[in-house]
Protein backbone atom coordinates (compact mmCIF):
# COMPACT_ATOMS: atom_id res chain seq x y z
CA UNK A 1 0.00 0.00 0.00
CA UNK A 2 1.31 3.52 -0.87
CA UNK A 3 1.95 6.16 1.66
CA UNK A 4 -0.90 7.97 0.40
CA UNK A 5 -3.22 5.39 0.02
CA UNK A 6 -2.19 4.18 4.33
CA UNK A 7 -2.74 8.22 5.42
CA UNK A 8 -5.95 8.35 3.68
CA UNK A 9 -7.27 4.92 5.03
CA UNK A 10 -5.68 5.54 8.54
CA UNK A 11 -7.64 9.09 8.03
CA UNK A 12 -10.77 7.10 7.31
CA UNK A 13 -10.32 4.94 10.55
CA UNK A 14 -9.43 7.23 12.86
CA UNK A 15 -12.55 9.50 11.82
CA UNK A 16 -15.01 6.56 12.55
CA UNK A 17 -13.44 5.05 16.02
CA UNK A 18 -9.73 6.66 17.53
CA UNK A 19 -10.11 10.55 16.46
CA UNK A 20 -12.74 11.75 18.98
CA UNK A 21 -13.21 15.20 19.58
CA UNK A 22 -10.93 16.57 22.68
CA UNK A 23 -13.53 17.95 24.83
CA UNK A 24 -15.28 14.16 24.54
CA UNK A 25 -11.83 12.28 25.33
CA UNK A 26 -11.09 14.85 27.87
CA UNK A 27 -14.50 14.08 30.13
CA UNK A 28 -13.85 10.36 29.29
CA UNK A 29 -10.36 10.55 30.65
CA UNK A 30 -11.64 11.45 33.79
CA UNK A 31 -14.51 9.45 34.20
CA UNK A 32 -12.55 6.50 33.45
CA UNK A 33 -9.93 7.41 35.50
CA UNK A 34 -12.05 8.05 38.65
CA UNK A 35 -13.54 4.59 38.57
CA UNK A 36 -10.85 2.58 37.38
CA UNK A 37 -8.25 4.26 40.07
CA UNK A 38 -11.13 3.97 42.10
CA UNK A 39 -11.27 -0.04 41.97
CA UNK A 40 -7.99 -0.42 41.58
CA UNK A 41 -6.76 0.93 44.76
CA UNK A 42 -9.13 -1.37 46.32
CA UNK A 43 -7.56 -4.18 44.81
CA UNK A 44 -10.15 -6.66 45.36
CA UNK A 45 -12.90 -8.61 43.37
CA UNK A 46 -16.71 -8.75 44.74
CA UNK A 47 -18.04 -12.03 45.29
CA UNK A 48 -18.19 -14.20 42.02
CA UNK A 49 -18.75 -10.70 39.69
CA UNK A 50 -17.20 -11.90 36.35
CA UNK A 51 -13.96 -9.67 35.33
CA UNK A 52 -13.15 -7.79 32.30
CA UNK A 53 -9.98 -9.11 30.40
CA UNK A 54 -7.53 -7.65 27.97
CA UNK A 55 -9.54 -7.65 25.04
CA UNK A 56 -12.40 -5.54 27.29
CA UNK A 57 -9.43 -2.90 27.29
CA UNK A 58 -9.73 -0.25 25.06
CA UNK A 59 -6.97 0.65 22.96
CA UNK A 60 -5.38 2.00 19.41
CA UNK A 61 -5.57 -0.31 16.57
CA UNK A 62 -3.01 -1.38 14.65
CA UNK A 63 -3.65 1.11 12.04
CA UNK A 64 -4.00 3.95 14.64
CA UNK A 65 -0.65 2.62 15.85
CA UNK A 66 0.92 2.33 11.85
CA UNK A 67 -0.71 6.25 11.45
CA UNK A 68 1.23 7.43 14.58
CA UNK A 69 3.94 5.64 14.84
CA UNK A 70 5.41 6.23 10.70
CA UNK A 71 2.91 9.33 9.43
CA UNK A 72 3.30 11.31 11.72
CA UNK A 73 6.81 10.64 12.85
CA UNK A 74 6.24 8.90 16.58
CA UNK A 75 8.34 6.01 16.76
CA UNK A 76 10.90 7.52 17.99
CA UNK A 77 8.65 10.11 20.49
CA UNK A 78 6.85 6.87 21.58
CA UNK A 79 6.74 8.31 25.36
CA UNK A 80 5.18 11.52 24.02
CA UNK A 81 2.07 9.46 22.18
CA UNK A 82 1.29 7.73 24.83
CA UNK A 83 0.65 10.80 26.94
CA UNK A 84 -1.70 11.75 23.55
CA UNK A 85 -3.39 7.76 23.84
CA UNK A 86 -4.18 8.61 27.59
CA UNK A 87 -6.15 11.19 26.39
CA UNK A 88 -8.64 8.99 24.30
CA UNK A 89 -7.94 5.81 26.41
CA UNK A 90 -7.85 6.57 29.83
CA UNK A 91 -5.22 5.70 32.30
CA UNK A 92 -5.06 2.04 31.46
CA UNK A 93 -5.29 0.80 27.77
CA UNK A 94 -3.73 -1.66 25.82
CA UNK A 95 -1.38 -1.63 22.91
CA UNK A 96 -0.52 -4.58 20.54
CA UNK A 97 2.86 -4.08 18.38
CA UNK A 98 4.61 -6.78 16.63
CA UNK A 99 4.44 -9.46 18.87
CA UNK A 100 4.02 -7.38 21.74
CA UNK A 101 0.50 -7.47 23.37
CA UNK A 102 1.08 -4.76 25.99
CA UNK A 103 -1.52 -3.30 28.84
CA UNK A 104 -0.09 0.75 29.33
CA UNK A 105 -0.24 1.91 33.21
CA UNK A 106 -0.62 5.89 32.67
CA UNK A 107 -1.89 6.52 36.36
CA UNK A 108 0.71 6.18 39.78
CA UNK A 109 -2.53 4.24 41.27
CA UNK A 110 -2.81 1.76 38.81
CA UNK A 111 1.14 1.41 39.33
CA UNK A 112 1.31 0.68 42.75
CA UNK A 113 -1.41 -2.18 42.26
CA UNK A 114 0.94 -3.45 39.80
CA UNK A 115 4.14 -3.31 41.59
CA UNK A 116 2.16 -4.30 44.69
CA UNK A 117 1.61 -7.81 43.68
CA UNK A 118 5.12 -8.58 41.90
CA UNK A 119 6.19 -11.62 43.84
CA UNK A 120 9.58 -12.79 44.51
CA UNK A 121 10.70 -12.96 40.69
CA UNK A 122 8.95 -10.45 38.60
CA UNK A 123 10.44 -10.67 35.17
CA UNK A 124 10.68 -7.05 32.63
CA UNK A 125 9.24 -9.36 29.83
CA UNK A 126 9.38 -12.83 28.32
CA UNK A 127 10.55 -11.48 24.74
CA UNK A 128 13.43 -10.16 25.40
CA UNK A 129 15.70 -8.45 22.67
CA UNK A 130 18.41 -8.46 24.75
CA UNK A 131 18.19 -11.98 25.75
CA UNK A 132 17.81 -12.92 21.81
CA UNK A 133 21.51 -11.47 21.51
CA UNK A 134 22.99 -13.76 24.61
CA UNK A 135 21.20 -17.51 23.05
CA UNK A 136 22.30 -16.15 19.24
CA UNK A 137 26.13 -15.73 20.33
CA UNK A 138 25.73 -18.46 23.50
CA UNK A 139 26.47 -15.63 25.88
CA UNK A 140 26.27 -15.84 29.52
CA UNK A 141 22.58 -13.95 30.72
CA UNK A 142 23.24 -10.84 33.32
CA UNK A 143 20.82 -9.18 35.56
CA UNK A 144 19.10 -7.47 33.21
CA UNK A 145 18.44 -10.71 31.30
CA UNK A 146 18.57 -13.53 33.65
CA UNK A 147 14.90 -14.29 35.38
CA UNK A 148 13.32 -16.72 38.25
CA UNK A 149 15.70 -17.92 40.80
CA UNK A 150 18.88 -17.80 39.24
CA UNK A 151 18.30 -13.95 38.47
CA UNK A 152 17.76 -13.46 42.30
CA UNK A 153 20.73 -15.49 43.41
CA UNK A 154 22.76 -12.88 40.72
CA UNK A 155 21.30 -10.17 41.53
CA UNK A 156 21.80 -10.74 45.58
CA UNK A 157 25.35 -11.22 44.77
CA UNK A 158 25.89 -8.08 42.51
CA UNK A 159 24.21 -6.03 45.06
CA UNK A 160 27.11 -6.22 47.71
CA UNK A 161 29.03 -3.16 47.42
CA UNK A 162 26.73 -1.31 45.27
CA UNK A 163 23.39 -0.50 46.23
CA UNK A 164 23.28 0.55 49.77
CA UNK A 165 24.51 3.96 50.07
CA UNK A 166 27.19 3.28 52.90
CA UNK A 167 28.96 1.34 50.23
CA UNK A 168 27.97 3.12 47.35
CA UNK A 169 29.81 6.21 49.23
CA UNK A 170 33.10 3.94 49.59
CA UNK A 171 33.93 5.06 45.77
CA UNK A 172 33.58 8.44 46.58
CA UNK A 173 37.21 8.81 46.46
CA UNK A 174 37.15 7.22 42.61
CA UNK A 175 34.38 9.27 41.39
CA UNK A 176 36.20 12.78 42.40
CA UNK A 177 39.10 11.49 40.61
CA UNK A 178 37.28 11.39 37.67
CA UNK A 179 35.72 14.38 38.34
CA UNK A 180 38.41 16.17 38.69
CA UNK A 181 39.59 14.98 34.97
CA UNK A 182 35.87 16.49 33.85
CA UNK A 183 36.96 19.80 34.81
CA UNK A 184 40.18 19.62 33.47
CA UNK A 185 38.60 18.58 30.42
CA UNK A 186 35.98 21.21 30.29
CA UNK A 187 38.78 24.30 30.76
CA UNK A 188 40.68 22.63 27.63
CA UNK A 189 37.22 22.30 25.47
CA UNK A 190 36.77 26.23 26.85
CA UNK A 191 40.29 27.29 25.78
CA UNK A 192 39.89 25.97 22.34
CA UNK A 193 36.29 27.47 21.43
CA UNK A 194 35.86 30.49 19.31
CA UNK A 195 34.38 32.49 22.52
CA UNK A 196 36.64 30.86 25.05
CA UNK A 197 33.92 29.57 26.94
CA UNK A 198 31.75 27.43 24.76
CA UNK A 199 31.86 23.47 25.23
CA UNK A 200 29.52 22.03 22.03
CA UNK A 201 27.81 19.18 22.36
CA UNK A 202 27.53 18.77 26.21
CA UNK A 203 26.09 15.26 26.50
CA UNK A 204 29.09 13.63 24.76
CA UNK A 205 31.48 14.84 26.82
CA UNK A 206 29.33 13.91 29.74
CA UNK A 207 28.83 10.45 28.11
CA UNK A 208 32.52 9.86 27.99
CA UNK A 209 32.55 11.10 32.06
CA UNK A 210 29.81 8.62 32.84
CA UNK A 211 31.38 5.51 31.02
CA UNK A 212 35.19 6.72 32.49
CA UNK A 213 33.31 6.56 36.31
CA UNK A 214 31.57 3.29 35.81
CA UNK A 215 34.07 1.32 34.10
CA UNK A 216 36.89 2.55 37.38
CA UNK A 217 34.31 0.99 39.53
CA UNK A 218 33.99 -1.85 37.53
CA UNK A 219 37.39 -2.48 36.51
CA UNK A 220 39.25 -0.69 38.78
CA UNK A 221 41.38 0.84 35.90
CA UNK A 222 40.80 4.02 33.82
CA UNK A 223 40.01 3.75 30.26
CA UNK A 224 41.16 7.35 28.87
CA UNK A 225 37.86 8.34 28.01
CA UNK A 226 38.45 11.69 29.20
CA UNK A 227 41.47 12.22 27.24
CA UNK A 228 41.90 14.92 24.70
CA UNK A 229 42.49 11.24 22.12
CA UNK A 230 40.50 8.75 23.46
CA UNK A 231 42.13 5.44 22.99
CA UNK A 232 40.24 3.63 19.99
CA UNK A 233 39.48 1.01 21.64
CA UNK A 234 37.35 2.69 24.05
CA UNK A 235 35.90 4.92 21.57
CA UNK A 236 34.90 1.99 19.80
CA UNK A 237 33.15 0.73 22.40
CA UNK A 238 31.76 3.74 23.56
CA UNK A 239 29.69 4.55 20.05
CA UNK A 240 28.93 0.76 20.11
CA UNK A 241 26.53 1.29 22.96
CA UNK A 242 24.74 4.15 21.12
CA UNK A 243 24.58 2.12 17.78
CA UNK A 244 23.34 -0.55 19.67
CA UNK A 245 20.36 1.28 21.51
CA UNK A 246 19.07 2.98 18.06
CA UNK A 247 18.75 0.10 16.46
CA UNK A 248 16.88 -1.49 19.78
CA UNK A 249 13.78 0.79 18.38
CA UNK A 250 13.29 -0.64 15.37
CA UNK A 251 13.99 -4.05 16.45
CA UNK A 252 11.45 -3.58 19.23
CA UNK A 253 8.53 -1.87 16.88
CA UNK A 254 9.08 -3.82 13.61
CA UNK A 255 7.75 -7.45 12.78
CA UNK A 256 10.49 -10.32 12.85
CA UNK A 257 10.17 -11.26 8.52
CA UNK A 258 12.02 -7.37 8.45
CA UNK A 259 14.82 -8.61 10.12
CA UNK A 260 15.48 -10.51 6.78
CA UNK A 261 15.06 -7.08 4.57
CA UNK A 262 16.74 -3.75 6.80
CA UNK A 263 20.04 -3.89 8.01
CA UNK A 264 19.39 -2.79 11.87
CA UNK A 265 19.01 -5.85 13.20
CA UNK A 266 22.67 -6.86 11.73
CA UNK A 267 23.52 -3.83 13.34
CA UNK A 268 22.14 -4.12 16.51
CA UNK A 269 23.42 -7.66 17.08
CA UNK A 270 27.12 -6.09 16.33
CA UNK A 271 26.51 -3.49 18.60
CA UNK A 272 26.34 -5.74 21.12
CA UNK A 273 28.96 -8.07 20.21
CA UNK A 274 31.59 -5.08 20.84
CA UNK A 275 30.18 -4.31 24.37
CA UNK A 276 30.70 -7.92 25.46
CA UNK A 277 34.12 -8.49 23.63
CA UNK A 278 35.62 -5.06 24.98
CA UNK A 279 33.91 -6.39 28.40
CA UNK A 280 35.73 -10.24 28.65
CA UNK A 281 39.05 -8.49 27.57
CA UNK A 282 38.97 -6.52 30.70
CA UNK A 283 37.88 -8.91 33.15
CA UNK A 284 40.10 -11.53 31.77
CA UNK A 285 43.27 -8.33 32.52
CA UNK A 286 41.95 -8.32 35.55
CA UNK A 287 41.99 -12.39 36.16
CA UNK A 288 45.26 -12.60 34.90
CA UNK A 289 46.20 -9.74 38.03
CA UNK A 290 44.44 -11.53 40.54
CA UNK A 291 46.06 -14.62 39.76
CA UNK A 292 49.48 -13.41 39.60
CA UNK A 293 49.24 -11.90 42.50
CA UNK A 294 47.72 -15.24 44.62
CA UNK A 295 50.99 -17.15 43.13
CA UNK A 296 53.10 -14.34 44.70
CA UNK A 297 52.01 -14.90 47.66
CA UNK A 298 50.04 -11.64 48.27
CA UNK A 299 46.82 -11.23 49.25
CA UNK A 300 43.95 -10.02 46.88
CA UNK A 301 42.41 -7.23 47.54
CA UNK A 302 40.34 -4.66 45.13
CA UNK A 303 36.99 -3.21 44.51
CA UNK A 304 34.21 -4.18 42.85
CA UNK A 305 35.50 -6.41 40.07
CA UNK A 306 38.16 -8.12 42.82
CA UNK A 307 35.41 -9.23 44.99
CA UNK A 308 33.37 -10.51 42.15
CA UNK A 309 36.23 -12.60 40.73
CA UNK A 310 37.61 -13.64 44.11
CA UNK A 311 34.63 -13.90 46.50
CA UNK A 312 33.73 -17.45 44.71
CA UNK A 313 30.06 -16.95 44.83
CA UNK A 314 29.75 -16.47 40.67
CA UNK A 315 31.15 -18.36 37.68
CA UNK A 316 33.24 -16.84 35.19
CA UNK A 317 30.38 -16.99 32.44
CA UNK A 318 27.86 -15.22 35.07
CA UNK A 319 30.67 -12.58 35.66
CA UNK A 320 31.00 -12.02 32.30
CA UNK A 321 27.14 -11.78 31.46
CA UNK A 322 26.58 -9.13 34.58
CA UNK A 323 29.54 -6.93 34.04
CA UNK A 324 28.76 -6.17 30.88
CA UNK A 325 25.30 -5.18 31.00
CA UNK A 326 26.10 -3.34 34.09
CA UNK A 327 28.60 -1.72 32.21
CA UNK A 328 26.15 -0.57 29.54
CA UNK A 329 23.33 0.44 31.89
CA UNK A 330 25.97 2.81 33.87
CA UNK A 331 26.23 5.64 31.52
CA UNK A 332 23.04 6.44 30.26
CA UNK A 333 21.82 7.49 33.70
CA UNK A 334 24.19 9.78 34.96
CA UNK A 335 25.55 11.17 31.51
CA UNK A 336 21.79 12.28 30.45
CA UNK A 337 20.52 13.49 33.25
CA UNK A 338 23.30 15.76 33.72
CA UNK A 339 22.83 16.75 30.42
CA UNK A 340 19.45 18.01 31.17
CA UNK A 341 20.06 19.39 34.26
CA UNK A 342 22.68 21.47 32.94
CA UNK A 343 20.23 22.85 30.19
CA UNK A 344 17.53 23.70 32.68
CA UNK A 345 19.55 25.39 34.81
CA UNK A 346 21.21 27.60 32.00
CA UNK A 347 18.05 28.91 31.72
CA UNK A 348 17.29 29.76 34.88
CA UNK A 349 19.62 31.96 36.30
CA UNK A 350 18.15 33.09 39.62
CA UNK A 351 18.05 29.23 40.57
CA UNK A 352 21.58 28.15 39.78
CA UNK A 353 23.19 31.06 41.98
CA UNK A 354 21.07 30.11 44.04
CA UNK A 355 21.91 26.18 44.04
CA UNK A 356 25.38 27.86 43.85
CA UNK A 357 25.08 29.48 47.07
CA UNK A 358 24.18 26.66 48.68
CA UNK A 359 27.25 24.28 47.67
CA UNK A 360 29.77 26.90 48.51
CA UNK A 361 28.61 27.22 51.82
CA UNK A 362 28.88 23.53 52.56
CA UNK A 363 31.87 22.93 50.25
CA UNK A 364 34.14 26.07 49.56
CA UNK A 365 36.09 25.87 46.62
CA UNK A 366 39.40 25.06 48.39
CA UNK A 367 38.24 21.24 48.87
CA UNK A 368 36.72 18.53 46.95
CA UNK A 369 32.86 18.01 48.29
CA UNK A 370 32.90 14.43 49.97
CA UNK A 371 29.52 12.27 50.10
CA UNK A 372 28.57 13.70 53.55
CA UNK A 373 29.19 17.05 51.85
CA UNK A 374 26.34 16.30 49.26
CA UNK A 375 23.51 14.47 52.14
CA UNK A 376 23.75 18.38 53.23
CA UNK A 377 22.89 20.14 49.92
CA UNK A 378 19.10 19.68 49.34
CA UNK A 379 18.81 21.75 46.98
CA UNK A 380 21.24 20.24 44.59
CA UNK A 381 19.93 16.72 45.54
CA UNK A 382 16.02 18.30 44.55
CA UNK A 383 17.69 19.15 41.08
CA UNK A 384 18.50 16.09 40.47
CA UNK A 385 15.57 14.48 41.59
CA UNK A 386 13.59 16.86 38.98
CA UNK A 387 15.62 16.15 35.98
CA UNK A 388 15.20 12.13 36.67
CA UNK A 389 11.05 13.46 36.71
CA UNK A 390 10.97 14.83 33.39
CA UNK A 391 13.19 13.00 31.65
CA UNK A 392 13.74 9.02 33.38
CA UNK A 393 15.96 7.71 31.16
CA UNK A 394 13.71 4.88 30.91
CA UNK A 395 10.80 6.87 29.97
CA UNK A 396 9.06 3.15 30.02
CA UNK A 397 10.11 -0.28 31.15
CA UNK A 398 7.55 -3.40 31.27
CA UNK A 399 6.93 -6.09 33.97
CA UNK A 400 5.81 -10.06 34.22
CA UNK A 401 4.12 -11.22 37.19
CA UNK A 402 5.04 -14.78 37.13
CA UNK A 403 3.39 -16.26 40.00
CA UNK A 404 -0.21 -15.01 39.84
CA UNK A 405 -2.78 -13.55 38.16
CA UNK A 406 -2.82 -9.67 38.31
CA UNK A 407 -6.22 -7.83 39.52
CA UNK A 408 -6.50 -4.07 38.66
CA UNK A 409 -10.34 -2.72 39.64
CA UNK A 410 -12.44 -5.09 37.36
CA UNK A 411 -9.71 -6.52 35.38
CA UNK A 412 -8.34 -9.81 36.09
CA UNK A 413 -4.90 -10.67 33.95
CA UNK A 414 -3.01 -14.24 33.54
CA UNK A 415 0.08 -14.41 34.33
CA UNK A 416 3.01 -13.45 31.85
CA UNK A 417 0.50 -10.28 31.18
CA UNK A 418 3.43 -7.89 29.94
CA UNK A 419 2.80 -4.48 31.56
CA UNK A 420 4.22 -1.14 30.48
CA UNK A 421 4.86 1.09 33.14
CA UNK A 422 5.04 4.33 31.37
CA UNK A 423 7.51 6.35 33.53
CA UNK A 424 7.66 8.92 31.51
CA UNK A 425 3.86 10.02 30.96
CA UNK A 426 3.09 9.49 34.80
CA UNK A 427 5.54 12.13 36.50
CA UNK A 428 4.69 14.78 33.79
CA UNK A 429 1.08 14.25 34.91
CA UNK A 430 -0.36 17.68 35.71
CA UNK A 431 -3.18 15.73 38.34
CA UNK A 432 -0.54 14.73 40.55
CA UNK A 433 2.66 17.55 39.60
CA UNK A 434 1.37 21.19 39.77
CA UNK A 435 2.88 23.06 36.61
CA UNK A 436 4.28 19.43 35.56
CA UNK A 437 6.28 20.67 32.40
CA UNK A 438 8.12 22.97 34.55
CA UNK A 439 11.73 22.24 35.93
CA UNK A 440 10.99 23.25 39.36
CA UNK A 441 13.57 21.68 41.66
CA UNK A 442 11.88 23.58 45.16
CA UNK A 443 9.17 20.94 44.49
CA UNK A 444 10.96 18.37 46.54
CA UNK A 445 12.20 20.20 49.04
CA UNK A 446 10.10 19.69 52.88
CA UNK A 447 9.11 23.75 52.87
CA UNK A 448 8.49 23.23 49.31
CA UNK A 449 4.65 22.67 50.11
CA UNK A 450 4.13 20.07 47.45
CA UNK A 451 3.41 16.54 48.16
CA UNK A 452 3.64 13.83 45.86
CA UNK A 453 2.59 9.83 45.15
CA UNK A 454 5.31 7.65 46.16
CA UNK A 455 4.46 6.27 43.10
CA UNK A 456 4.15 9.28 40.43
CA UNK A 457 7.99 9.67 39.93
CA UNK A 458 10.09 6.15 39.95
CA UNK A 459 13.08 6.77 37.72
CA UNK A 460 15.42 3.87 39.41
CA UNK A 461 12.38 1.23 39.14
CA UNK A 462 10.59 -0.24 42.12
CA UNK A 463 11.33 -3.16 44.78
CA UNK A 464 13.65 -6.08 44.20
CA UNK A 465 14.20 -4.96 40.33
CA UNK A 466 14.96 -1.89 41.35
CA UNK A 467 18.36 -0.36 39.66
CA UNK A 468 21.21 -1.55 41.04
CA UNK A 469 23.34 1.15 40.26
CA UNK A 470 20.81 3.96 41.41
CA UNK A 471 23.71 4.68 44.82
CA UNK A 472 26.75 4.52 42.06
CA UNK A 473 24.60 6.83 39.43
CA UNK A 474 23.45 9.67 42.12
CA UNK A 475 26.88 10.09 43.86
CA UNK A 476 28.14 11.05 40.21
CA UNK A 477 25.63 13.11 39.22
CA UNK A 478 25.94 14.64 42.77
CA UNK A 479 29.42 15.13 42.84
CA UNK A 480 29.93 16.59 39.45
CA UNK A 481 27.22 18.44 39.75
CA UNK A 482 28.16 20.38 43.03
CA UNK A 483 31.78 20.50 40.96
CA UNK A 484 30.37 21.91 38.09
CA UNK A 485 28.01 24.75 39.64
CA UNK A 486 30.22 25.68 42.27
CA UNK A 487 33.17 26.94 39.55
CA UNK A 488 31.33 27.74 36.54
CA UNK A 489 28.33 29.99 35.93
CA UNK A 490 26.70 28.00 33.10
CA UNK A 491 24.74 29.69 30.07
CA UNK A 492 22.94 28.14 26.89
CA UNK A 493 24.50 28.80 23.88
CA UNK A 494 22.12 31.66 22.08
CA UNK A 495 22.38 29.92 18.75
CA UNK A 496 20.95 26.95 19.86
CA UNK A 497 16.82 26.30 20.22
CA UNK A 498 14.90 24.44 22.10
CA UNK A 499 16.17 21.22 22.58
CA UNK A 500 13.29 18.08 23.49
CA UNK A 501 13.53 14.45 24.09
CA UNK A 502 14.01 11.91 21.84
CA UNK A 503 13.44 7.93 22.56
CA UNK A 504 16.43 5.46 21.60
CA UNK A 505 15.49 3.65 24.21
CA UNK A 506 16.59 5.42 26.70
CA UNK A 507 15.40 9.15 26.43
CA UNK A 508 18.49 11.30 25.00
CA UNK A 509 18.38 14.87 23.64
CA UNK A 510 17.03 15.73 19.99
CA UNK A 511 20.16 18.04 19.26
CA UNK A 512 23.17 18.75 20.40
CA UNK A 513 23.35 20.78 23.78
CA UNK A 514 25.47 23.37 23.78
CA UNK A 515 26.23 24.75 26.63
CA UNK A 516 28.74 28.46 27.92
CA UNK A 517 30.77 27.82 30.82
CA UNK A 518 31.81 31.24 32.57
CA UNK A 519 33.88 31.12 35.33
CA UNK A 520 33.17 32.24 38.63
CA UNK A 521 35.48 35.13 40.01
CA UNK A 522 37.16 33.53 43.66
CA UNK A 523 37.57 36.42 45.63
Amino acid sequence: MSTVGLRSLSFRFLGARGHLSLESCVVGRVQRRAAVTEAAAAGVVAGDKKMKTFEDLPGPSLLTNLYWFFIRGYLFHSHELTIKYKKVYGPLFKMVISRYKMVNIMDPELLQVVLRQEGKYPMRTEVDLWKEHRDIRNLPYGPFTEQGHKWHTLRTVLNKRMLKPTEARAYTGSVNEVVTDLMERIQEIRRESASGNTVPDIANLLYNFAFEGISYILFEARSGCLNKNIPMETQKFVSSIAYMLKNSVYVTFMPLWTRRVFPYWERYLSGWDTIFAFTQKLIDKKMNEIQERLERGEEVQGEYLTYLLSSGKLTMDEVYGSVGELLMAGVDTTSNTLTWCLYHLAHDPELQQTLHEEVVSIAPLERIPTADDISRMPLLKATIKETLRLYPVVSSNGRMICEREVVIGDYLFPKKTLFVLNHYGISRDEDYFQNADKFLPQRWLRNGGMNHHPFSSIPFGYGIRACVGRRIAELEMHLALARIIRKFEIKYNPQGGKVKPMLRIVLVPSSPVNLEFLERATC
